[in-house]
């Protein structure tokens, strides 16, 4: 318990010492350039208050549960013995399956449960008068970060370069922006940054980081990353085609009463 205490006032000091230029920054710029006062000052320093903790809490989160937990199921779900059913002499990519499986269910339980998301879905559904569903705008990224990590798995799994997969991503991206909704690209760029937020982070990284240390002839160094990349450029790809398929269905309908 003391060690814990030690630790999080360790973390709130360098919480404190980030946070600082931002804060001095706002001030200068209110107090020095607007020349105006900080509007309900009690306020403002409550919630700077309420920031710096609750940014302590979570990082200390992070460090002691959200990246061991990462770790731990990444190594034991690629460890050789299990792998392996006990005895195989040979282990192929698909004997990795239930790692597949449990990648696929991480990244779309974590974007699900993504504050950044739910913020946009809730935008996008308001400015759209109800056209973009708040879920199925969520489920749609959801299932976008699933396939992407499945597929960055396979990648760390085969050892095969990432810089073949990104380029393979963005031609779709690209090929997808000239036929998409015109109204909706914005909405499916932002898409691809609010998966790189404070749940899925975490768990993505220390999972690519667990699975390349734990899979014979993979370096964390070279392996571990790039899970993000993929988590970042799929649910591009994803919303993209979930705004294609609006799209068909509103002109489908239109025919079918004409």
């Amino acid at each position: 318990m003391l060690n814990l205490l030690q630790d999080f006032i360790q973390t709130l000091i360098h919480t404190v010492r980030d946070v600082l230029p931002i804060l001095s920054l706002i001030v200068f710029f209110q107090l020095v350039i607007l020349k105006r006062p900080i509007p309900n000052s009690k306020k403002m320093i409550l919630g700077g208050v309420y920031v710096i903790l609750g940014l302590a809490l979570f990082l200390l989160g992070l460090e002691k549960a959200l990246f061991p937990i990462g770790e731990i199921m990444a190594t034991q779900l690629s460890d050789p013995v299990f792998v392996s059913n006990n005895g195989a002499n040979e282990v192929f990519w698909w004997s990795y399956y239930w790692i597949f499986i449990f990648a696929a269910l991480i990244g779309f339980s974590t974007t699900i449960a993504e504050p950044s998301l739910i913020a946009v879905a809730m935008k996008a559904n308001e400015v759209s008068a109800g056209t973009i569903s708040q879920w199925g705008l969520r489920i749609t990224v959801a299932l976008g970060v699933a396939f992407a990590l499945t597929l960055g798995t396979f990648r760390i799994i085969t050892g095969t370069p990432l810089h073949l997969y990104i380029l393979a991503g963005y031609v779709i991206v690209i090929i997808q922006t000239i036929f998409a909704p015109k109204k909706l690209i914005a909405l499916a760029y932002d898409s691809g940054g609010v998966t790189t937020s404070t749940v899925t982070v975490p768990l993505v990284a220390a999972l690519g980081l667990g699975l390349s240390s734990a899979v014979p002839g993979r370096s964390p160094a070279i392996d571990g990353f790039g899970l993000i990349a993929f988590a970042s450029l799929f649910p591009i790809i994803s919303v993209l085609a979930y705004a294609q398929i609006i799209e068909w269905q509103i002109l489908y309908s239109k025919k079918r009463k004409k």
